[in-house]
């Protein structure tokens, strides 16, 4: 709820122009920056979920490595299973909140607000790039996870690594795109309040 007030306000000020001391909105009008900032918000309530799924995905990657310590098949393969089945839904989620984005892009936006959107739309597609990379490593191996047999599980793990240092590399890219977005909302609030 806090979130969605404060998207309302920044998607606000950033439809305002300031007239000598005092910050009156003058939304004229073309300028569709709240209406796209209510679209973002709703993108937001889809980020939510992704949320509560990644904390579940982070508790689901140190089972499934205990598991691959174990040489555990059964639960190397179903906790693999369960990750894929949280990625697909994350997926979803994610691409539905891409997708209000890119409506919110399309609108008559000023362009700080615009800047923070591609941002923001940028940084949402390394995630899902990300998480398509742990999915696949997943994927690996719920399907080909064998401990008895050396050189398979070798092969299994080397691509389960390899999935999973792609998988970080790129979130950490998603995070910095983020953290770029905010950079961008910060800096015009500041200079909106300066004047």
């Amino acid at each position: 709820m806090r979130l969605t007030v404060l998207l309302m306000a920044m998607a606000l000020m950033f439809a305002c122009k300031s007239g000598g001391v005092s910050l009156v909105p003058q939304i004229t009008a073309t300028d569709e920056t709240v209406e796209a900032g209510k679209i973002v918000a709703e993108a937001n309530q889809e980020l939510t979920q992704i949320k509560v799924l990644y904390q579940q995905n982070e508790s689901k990657r140190e089972e499934l490595r205990a598991a691959m310590e174990k040489d555990d098949t059964a639960s190397v393969k179903r906790i693999a299973n369960e990750v894929v089945d949280l990625i697909n839904s994350g997926t979803l989620h994610g691409q539905t909140a891409i997708d209000k984005i890119q409506t919110a892009r399309e609108m008559l936006v000023n362009a700080d607000y615009a800047e923070y959107l591609r941002l923001k739309q940028e940084s949402l597609r390394l995630q899902l790039e990300a998480f398509e990379n742990y999915r696949q490593a997943a994927r690996t191996l719920r399907d080909n996870y064998d401990p008895k047999n050396t050189a398979q599980r070798d092969k299994v793990k080397s691509e389960f690594t390899k999935f999973t240092d792609n998988y970080r590399t790129t979130m950490e890219k998603a995070r910095s795109r983020s953290r770029e977005a905010n950079e961008v909302a910060k800096a015009a609030l500041n200079q909106q309040a300066s004047k």
